[in-house]
Order: structure tokens, then C-alpha cells, then sequence
């Protein structure tokens, strides 16, 4: 505790389950897809390293839980405090990614099971005022489609914490929130959630609420490197809140999804294609010749064909308390990584907004951005680089 309280000294005041041992059975008659039978054991043991060059969080595969912390700096802190602060969460961050205790942890056994946890730390443009720097990152501009909300939009620090196990995330979470406690206010928090493990085999692309499947178009093996990281090992993020319009989403034919979505809903393959990941060919036209990959299409708009200027999409689906009616408050927390927000990210979101027919059945209601530091060695802290 001795350590803790130097740390934080001088800060501003007041201020899974078992998986399946056969197949996982595919909808529509489709061929099971062969699982990894993994003990449940492993799952909760399992460990993605904290320490190197790159922070984790990032290009691995997302475990099935993820709470996004934003935080608000105090008045008056300053470069010190934030060393202060960031050594403080870093130190405990790495602890629990190991399944070790926080300090001061009074709920320590919580702490074993890290069930492949990772920590993300992302600073805001507000850090870097703070710290008297100039910020790599700015808001993003102002979309025709935006509806945004203050409640999840903005914060000067990202905590992103996932895992395979709800109560790990819970645990971490409210672990790292004391730590920041005494420099920072809770700006706000969204949870997020993806299949558990086992429930797919590896590698299997996710489904958001909509049915979608939600990723096919990333980046993958070599080509992630050049669009997702810079030279030292620092990236960006994209968070944007996305409420799924579900009650009239419902209303639509198969058909009438998919030539939205410019996707088969069953398998993922593009409307010019058989499998999900055939390459879409937007000039192929249908037996009316018009064209099978309809301009409008939400995979028309989103296309890039330079593999450096793709985006990787990390996103987790939500899911709220329905209202008294029934209603539903479900969507998407899209978190998008990439080496430059205003060069890949924004001439996406761009054409999106202005021709995506998928827009009649989703509203961004929340909008951040962060600069991604690079990692740090054993014995080092997230942001030292730039806090030096």
C-alpha cells in the first residue's frame, strides 16, 4: 500500500462455459462447423500478455466481454499527476491480465481467473491538452446521420477491458476505476458482448444483433500490420455507439436486409458471390442487368481496395433494458483501430453517410477517438514515451 500511496500522492483532490466437444451446429442447414473442445478450465486461465512492444487488445482475437471506460480528467492535473496516474493503472493492469491481484485488492480471488483479459489504454484529445501536448487525434466531424448523445460521446481516457468472463471484466473494471479515482471522473461506460467461447470455432466471423456477419472485410495476417500500426508501435481508435432501429429492421424481408446490407444473412457471401469471403465484384450485373452489388448497399459504400487504408473493426453488440412497451435498446459499440483516423476512418464513414441505405435502420448516438500509445516493457508504464 506504501507504493500506492506514492503514486497517488499529490493527485487533485476531490476529485466460460465448458465448449461443445463435437460441432457447432450452422443455421439453415448448412454443414456443422468442427469446434475446438476447450476445458473450461483453460478458458479461465488463459493469458494474453500485457508487456511489449504493442499494447494487447488489439489484433488478437476479441474474447466474448468488453466494458469501455471513459473517463474525464480532474481540473488541474497536470504531466505529473498523469505519470502518476498511468503508472498506478498500468502496474495493476498488469497484475490482473496475469490473474495476480490488484494491490489492495480486498476481493482478491476474483482476481485468478483472467480469462484472457486485456487492458487498452487510449488517450483523448483532453489528455494531451492536460499534459501540455499536441494531440494526434481529433473529434471526429460532424455526419449528417449523427444523432450523438453527451452520455457516450468524448472522454480524454479509454480504459477498454475484455474477456472471456463477464465477472473478470466486472472485477478489472472496478479495480482500475479506483485507481483513477482520485485524478478522474467516470465519463461513461458501455458494455459490450460477443459469442462465448466455443460457441464457434476460431476465427469464425461474429454476428451483430441485426444478424449480420460483422468483420468479414477486415484485414487479416500480413495485410493488418501496415493498416492497423504505426512504426512505434502506436495506433488509433474509433468508438461510435450505434442503435440498432430493430422494430422496423423487423418489418423488412430477407431480400430487402440483404440488399441493404449488400450480404447474404445465411452466410456472409456478397450478393456477386457464393462464399462470405469471395471478393464482392461491384461490376457484375443480375439477369435485369442491374448491377448485383446495389450502389446503396452498406458493403458498396464501405469498400476499400488499397489494403493500407482498411480499418480493423473490433466491435461488441449491446443489449438494454427494453421499455415498458417493449422496445427494445440494442445496437453496436463499434470500436475501429487503425494507423490514421483522418485517412482511413473518416472517407469510410464519409460515403457511409452519405449513401448507405442501412442508415434508415441505424443512428450513431455516441462518437469518441484515442491515440493508442504504444506498450511498455516489464517494469514500465502505458504513455511513458509520451509523457516523458
Amino acid at each position: 500500500m506504501s507504493r500506492r500511496r506514492l503514486l497517488t500522492g499529490g493527485a487533485v483532490a476531490g476529485v466460460g462455459a465448458i465448449a461443445g466437444a463435437g460441432v457447432v451446429a450452422a443455421g439453415g442447414g448448412q454443414a456443422p462447423v468442427p469446434a475446438t473442445a476447450v476445458p473450461a478450465a483453460q478458458i479461465g486461465t488463459a493469458t494474453v500478455a500485457f508487456h511489449g512492444p504493442r499494447q494487447a487488445g488489439v489484433a488478437e482475437d476479441p474474447p466474448a466481454h468488453a466494458s469501455f471506460v471513459a473517463l474525464t480528467l480532474a481540473a488541474g492535473t497536470d504531466r505529473e499527476a498523469l505519470r502518476r496516474l498511468l503508472r498506478l493503472l498500468s502496474d495493476d493492469a498488469a497484475r490482473l491480465t496475469r490473474g495476480v491481484p490488484a494491490l489492495g485488492d480486498t476481493d482478491a480471488p476474483l482476481a485468478v481467473l483472467p480469462a484472457r483479459l486485456t487492458v487498452t489504454f487510449g488517450f483523448g484529445p483532453g489528455l494531451y491538452r492536460a499534459a501540455g501536448l499536441k494531440s494526434p487525434v481529433a473529434d471526429l466531424p460532424k455526419f449528417k446521420i449523427d444523432r450523438l448523445q453527451d452520455r457516450w460521446s468524448g472522454g480524454d481516457l479509454l480504459l477498454q477491458i475484455c474477456a472471456d468472463d463477464p465477472l473478470t471484466v466486472a472485477h478489472a473494471q472496478r479495480m482500475l476505476i479506483k485507481d483513477a479515482r482520485p485524478f478522474a471522473a467516470v465519463r461513461w461506460v458501455q458494455q459490450g458482448f460477443r459469442r462465448s467461447p466455443g460457441v464457434h470455432a476460431p476465427e469464425h466471423t461474429q454476428r451483430n444483433v441485426m444478424g449480420q456477419l460483422d468483420g468479414t472485410a477486415n484485414p487479416r495476417g500480413a495485410e493488418i500490420d501496415p493498416a492497423v500500426w504505426n512504426p512505434d508501435g502506436s495506433t488509433t481508435l474509433v468508438v461510435r455507439r450505434v442503435r440498432a432501429e430493430m422494430e422496423t429492421w423487423d418489418k423488412l424481408s430477407v431480400t430487402d436486409k440483404e440488399n441493404a446490407v449488400g450480404r447474404r444473412l445465411e452466410s456472409g457471401a456478397p450478393l456477386s458471390g457464393t462464399l462470405e469471403h469471395d471478393k464482392p465484384d461491384f461490376a457484375a450485373l443480375d439477369e435485369f442487368g442491374l448491377p448485383k452489388m446495389p450502389d446503396f448497399s452498406h458493403v458498396t459504400r464501405a469498400r476499400i481496395e488499397d489494403p493500407k487504408l482498411k480499418i480493423l473493426r473490433r466491435p461488441y453488440n449491446y443489449d438494454g433494458v427494453p421499455d415498458e412497451a417493449g422496445t427494445t435498446d440494442t445496437g453496436l459499440i463499434f470500436a475501429a483501430y487503425q494507423r490514421d483516423i483522418v485517412e482511413q476512418y473518416v472517407p469510410i464513414q464519409q460515403r457511409l453517410a452519405d449513401k448507405d441505405l442501412l442508415n434508415e435502420w441505424i443512428t450513431p448516438i455516441g462518437s469518441a477517438v484515442f491515440a493508442i500509445p504504444p506498450g511498455c516493457a516489464e517494469g514500465g508504464w502505458i504513455g511513458e514515451h509520451v509523457l516523458a
